[in-house]
């Protein structure tokens, strides 16, 4: 394929009509050498066009993210391709427009993670020298390079070897970096008339604030600290600068004036919350800038993100005693509650039109939490701020304005809702103590207020009224019983959820969105016994007609991305199932049938990775509870739409479907493999499926789950040596080599010795390989519970002497020289209790009935009984099995980022020896049954192998004596 035919497919791939095709003729284009370096060379051409060559950087990125390093951190492409990238990368970077630098830069920030900054030690030194006195495109073009590298830094822990790399960079970018600042200033003044140069150095300006909040996330750099007289004063100067030649012209869009601004007010709260030392002298003058904005600046969308930054800012000030101070007056109180705190609190048109035209968009930004950047949930923490340091002053300020609200919305409440919203809102937010918690809502509450009375008095009748009612004050009611529902009572909720569930029936979509959200919500809350507050048996009766309630609103769409939308409903449903357990048994065949629907309509399409995560979940619940008294029925009803997923290669919900595939297993493991599985084997052994490192969890437990139902039917049809070179490749790398350990488990806990003793020799040679050359902690320890979880199983026709005499096959002698150096001393690090108990089980076997130990190993046999004694010391204690599921917090950053695991239906630990729940009796029954078997033998040999340590002895007679 030549460059121009690469480029057009590239632009196709963008086009959802010839997406699939394009990307296939991509992937066999990509395997060819130097493909990487052809999508650079589209990129860095004008003859390919615009989208063509977005297009190229995208993929681009997506290949360097997928192709640089392996886990270990080894170049996947050639050497010579990497220089190559690494030298052309910066200088393309800077070269081309903003949106394809936006992609390059994501590329370079992938590389560097991985090669900055010792394996690519010129990169600063590269772009100090690119840098230049007044060409603003370069200059942008060299400090988004710089911003895509040194914004990793703001997440990261402290180490030194972090600070090592923020060292290397500072000697060689702090002087130059602030050179430009000053250069940068002086260049705005010189061109203040001319607006295309003016945004070119605003834009160079926004850039340098995003540099200077990343060079000092984590230390405050010695250079800024020599210069903070000239720093603070230029971020002072621009934060009160204007000029209409940079106003946006819109309303809703933020432009180069309150980029820059918020961009300010981000360093000016870092600075405030680590380096008061520093920073405190400079701070007054932000103070009075920042109430001045937050006093004159416009009600308009565009400045929302400002504002909040603002009010950031000035929450990170109260919390200083020394600042706070100057609020400590009812009249001054009295006008930041009005002038700053009422303005950002209150609903404005655009938040209405929101409320109106995209719900779900409102939704997400009014829930507590979701959002920090919103004007509401800024003033609320700087409100709450406030409260913290004066509270009966705030809150006496405060309850007189919600008076004022709630007054003027009697007057005539039909036009002046909106005061009502505003009083309920201000109420709740001096009523929280502390932030809105996912499992307890708001776990402490201020004191001087009674946050029951006033739900009686102002609130409960906007959720009992059948006649007409705003829905935002629906909203509202139900929004503060999801806040405050800790602090409701078991038998108060009783009578409060029949009032949220009647309102998941509303025609208005925010209504009956957050009545399924505070469903959940308490469906899910527990007392301080860990009781629920509804309780499974009050649910029940509810539950068919709420479920189908549920679906029928989420279905209410047929179209993909439509139905996806609203993860909150697909969340609820999750709950409901959770709480109800085998009470949807007698409702099966309906949920299964609209379960199935919604998988046909999102499976072209996922485009909410919140909703079909939900989806999968809701969906292992069912399976969980309903599969075990009907399996055949689920299995039936799901092969199609899941065989489907895997047939189009649905590449999000694969891994899901995977797991899934393995509870269907798990919930009928008493029959045989069906011909369904026995047909699936031959296609999850693809190693297509295996390089997605997201499918490898949920295809090793998928393929445990078939070797616990078939392990014979398997080895007759000739499959496991294939299951045992996937085994072979996982335990190779250490990112997956867990993952091989539980491959190699299932296959040797359910298949007959026969079947692995013609493989065995080899898995060991593999695993002593990597135990000489590259062992892990991780590894050690997988392989000593895969040694004592042989040594355990004499009665399967295993034990330590089948160990012993294969792995002297392997090289003899090397038993001893692994037993003494591997497998005794980290016995004693194991730490999950199953891991202890198979080790206790092992050890007192080898005692008990090893004939190697018994006759060869003298010495091994007191080196193992004092090994078994120090476990016994600290006995394993067997968790109690939890039932309660915790499901994924879809916020959260690592989540959906590579393998996502269904939390209702996971699996627990395995325990093979369930029988065992006292270790320390178990193993003096042994050891006394074993001795009078034998004739006295085990107390022989105690006496004769433990001699030279009178305590072990003592302690082990005493087990024998019980």
């Amino acid at each position: 394929m030549d460059l121009q035919t690469l480029a057009s497919t590239l632009e196709a791939s963008l086009d959802p009509a010839q997406n699939k095709q394009a990307e296939t003729a991509i992937l066999n284009e990509q395997t060819k050498p130097g493909f990487s370096l052809l999508l650079l060379q589209i990129v860095a051409s004008d003859a390919y066009g615009s989208t063509a060559r977005l297009a190229s950087a995208l993929y681009f990125k997506n290949y360097i993210r997928r192709n640089w390093t392996d886990e270990d951190g080894n170049y996947k492409l050639p050497e010579n391709e990497v220089v190559s990238i690494k030298r052309e990368l910066i200088g393309l970077m800077i070269s081309v427009p903003a949106n394809i630098q936006y992609q390059l830069g994501d590329a370079v920030g992938v590389i560097a993670d991985s090669d900055f900054w010792r394996r690519w030690d010129t990169l600063v030194d590269d772009l100090v020298s690119r840098l230049t006195p007044d060409n603003a495109q370069v200059n942008n073009g060299v400090l988004q390079v710089a911003h895509s590298i040194f914004k990793r830094w703001r997440p990261l822990y402290r180490s030194d070897e972090l600070f090592t790399e923020i060292n290397h960079v500072l000697g060689k970018f702090g002087e130059p970096f602030v050179q430009l600042l000053g250069n940068t200033d002086q260049l705005i003044e010189q061109n203040k008339n001319n607006k295309q140069l003016l945004s070119q150095y605003f834009s160079t300006m926004n850039l340098t604030t995003k540099l200077l909040y990343d060079l000092s996330v984590q230390d405050l750099p010695p250079i800024f600290e020599d210069n903070m007289q000239s720093v603070t004063s230029l971020l002072h100067r621009y934060l009160v600068y204007d000029n209409h030649l940079l106003h946006s012209g819109s309303d809703n869009e933020a432009g180069p004036l309150e980029f820059v601004k918020t961009g300010i007010f981000e360093v000016l709260t870092l600075y405030t919350q680590k380096y008061e030392d520093a920073f405190g002298p400079f701070v007054e003058q932000f103070i009075g800038s920042s109430w001045n904005l937050l006093t004159t600046v416009g009600l308009d969308t565009k400045n929302d993100i400002l504002v909040s930054k603002a009010l950031q800012f000035l929450t990170s000030v109260t919390r200083m005693s020394q600042h706070a101070r100057a609020f400590n007056s009812e009249d001054i109180m009295g006008q930041v509650i009005e002038r700053v705190v009422l303005p950002n609190l209150s609903l404005r048109d655009s938040d209405m039109e929101t409320f109106e035209d995209e719900p779900i968009e409102f939704i997400r930004r009014d829930l507590e939490g979701s959002d920090s950047d919103t004007r509401r949930r800024a003033a609320t923490d700087f409100l709450q701020q406030l409260l913290a340091q004066f509270q009966k002053l705030v809150t006496d300020v405060v309850l007189r304005y919600v008076n004022h609200y709630l007054s003027d919305y009697s007057r005539n409440p039909s036009a002046n809702w909106k005061s009502k919203d505003t009083a309920v809102y201000l109420y709740s937010s001096i009523a929280a103590k502390g932030a809105v918690t996912a499992s307890w809502g708001v776990k402490s509450v201020n004191e001087l207020v009674n946050v029951l009375e006033f739900f009686q008095a102002n609130v409960a009748k906007d959720l009992m009224s059948d006649s007409d009612v705003e829905p935002i004050l629906r909203v509202d009611a139900i929004k503060y019983l999801y806040v405050f529902r800790s602090q409701i009572t078991r038998e108060q909720w009783r009578d409060a959820f029949p009032l949220v569930v009647k309102h998941l029936g509303s025609s208005d979509y925010v209504v009956y969105t957050y009545a399924a959200i505070a469903v959940e919500r308490v469906l899910a809350l527990t007392d301080i016994s860990k009781q629920p507050v509804i309780s499974p048996a009050d649910m029940k009766p509810l539950s068919a007609q709420l479920l189908q309630h549920l679906f029928q609103l989420i279905e209410s769409s047929p179209e993909a991305a439509k139905l996806q939308e609203n993860e909150f409903l697909m969340r609820c449903v999750m709950r409901v199932l959770i709480v109800i357990r085998d009470g949807v048994v007698p409702v099966a065949d309906d949920v299964l049938a609209h379960f199935v629907k919604i998988t046909q309509i999102i499976s072209p399409n996922p485009a909410n990775p919140r909703f079909y995560y939900y989806h999968f979940e809701a969906l292992g619940a069912f399976i969980r509870f309903a599969a075990p008294s009907q399996p055949e029925r689920i299995e039936n009803g799901l092969y199609p739409v899941f065989g489907n997923i895997l047939q189009n290669d649905v590449q999000e919900y694969v891994p899901y479907v995977f797991q899934l595939f393995a509870a269907l297993l798990e919930a009928n493991p008493s029959r045989n493999l069906t011909t369904y599985y026995m047909s699936l084997i031959q296609p999850i052994l693809s190693p297509e499926l295996w390089a997605s490192k997201g499918n490898i969890p949920a295809l090793v437990r998928l393929l445990s789950s078939m070797m616990t139902r078939g392990a014979s039917q398997i080895a007759e049809t000739n499959q496991l040596e294939s299951i045992l070179a996937i085994f072979q490749s996982l335990i190779t790398t250490k990112a997956n080599e867990v993952y091989g350990f539980e491959l190699l488990e299932s296959i040797v806990a359910n298949s007959a010795p026969p079947t692995i003793e013609r493989y065995f020799v080899t898995i060991l040679q593999l695993l002593f390989t990597r135990l000489q050359s590259s062992k892990t902690d991780a590894f050690t320890s997988r392989f000593v519970r895969f040694y004592h979880l042989i040594s355990a199983r004499i009665e399967s026709g295993l034990g330590a002497d089948w160990f012993v005499a294969y792995a002297n096959q392997v090289q003899e002698g090397i038993y001893v020289q692994l037993y003494l150096s591997i497998i005794l001393p980290d016995s004693q690090k194991l730490v999950r209790p199953l891991d202890r108990k198979i080790a206790v089980i092992s050890l007192c076997k080898s005692l008990t009935d090893s004939v190697a130990f018994a006759e060869k190993y003298k010495k091994g046999w007191g080196y193992s009984c004092e090994a078994l004694l120090k476990l016994l010391e600290n006995p394993p204690i067997l968790a109690i099995t939890d039932e309660n599921i915790i499901d994924h917090d879809v916020d959260d950053m690592s989540f959906g980022v590579g393998f996502t695991q269904l939390q209702t239906i996971k699996r627990p630990a395995r325990d093979y020896w369930p029988e065992v729940t006292d270790v320390k009796s178990w193993v003096g029954r042994q050891l006394q049954d074993a001795n009078a078997r034998q004739g006295g033998k085990i107390k022989s040999f105690a006496e004769e192998r433990l001699a030279q340590s009178p305590q072990a002895l003592q302690l082990l007679s005493t087990y024998m004596n019980r």
